[in-house]
């Protein structure tokens, strides 16, 4: 839970929320996916979206964005566990451009940044952002993740090759801008690393 936002698994009564951003070419024009039907929403969130915590390499977990006034789905955020051995994670993010401006997607992501450190533990999370991607860049930066490479023309995306800008935040970082705001469902000194279902 953050001030304004839930975090959570999505369920099958989501499909109608998740459809109508996830099947916009807009919302889908920089990320690795093209727009989704009812069909594939329905049937990820059955699958592959329905993993409850992340205890494996190649491990992710996906959450809506529940707003907390409504109950309504406005985007989701994922994590993924990279590496163990070096504790890396990466995190990303989709959110309705209706309710783009108002800080909703820092506020998910932030909280993702929550769990990625005081829960899992790890040591590094990075993101990569198409550098076309002005909204995304910004947010990296507003999440205080640090620019570390701007890879020119290294990926064929969607019929062209684009750039891709790689963002970076260590453990350390993170403890000494956010440790005191952990949100409630942040596990406490000596409690599993394993993430279970939140909310």
């Amino acid at each position: 839970m953050t001030g304004r936002l839930r975090l959570r698994p999505l369920e099958e009564s989501d499909a109608d929320g998740v459809v109508a951003y996830r099947s916009r070419p807009d919302v889908c024009r920089y990320v690795p996916l093209e727009p989704m039907d009812h069909e594939s929403v329905t049937r990820d969130i059955g699958g592959r979206w329905a993993n409850r915590e992340i205890v494996d390499e190649g491990d992710s977990l996906l959450m809506g964005a529940e707003l907390a006034a409504t109950g309504q789905i406005i985007g989701d955020v994922s994590l993924w566990l990279r590496s163990i051995e070096h504790r890396t994670g990466e995190v990303g993010w989709i959110l309705h451009p209706d309710f783009s401006g108002h800080g909703y997607a820092t506020e998910s992501v932030h909280a993702l940044l929550h769990l990625a450190f005081d829960r899992l533990g790890l040591h590094r999370v990075v993101a990569r952002v198409d550098a076309r991607n002005d909204a995304s860049l910004r947010l990296a930066a507003r999440l205080g993740m640090r620019q570390e490479a701007h890879l020119v023309a290294n990926e064929w995306f969607k019929g062209e090759w684009t750039d891709e800008i790689d963002f970076g935040l260590l453990g350390g970082e993170w403890d000494a801008q956010h440790r005191s705001d952990a949100p409630k469902w942040c596990a406490s000194p000596g409690e599993s690393r394993a993430a279970p279902v939140m909310g």
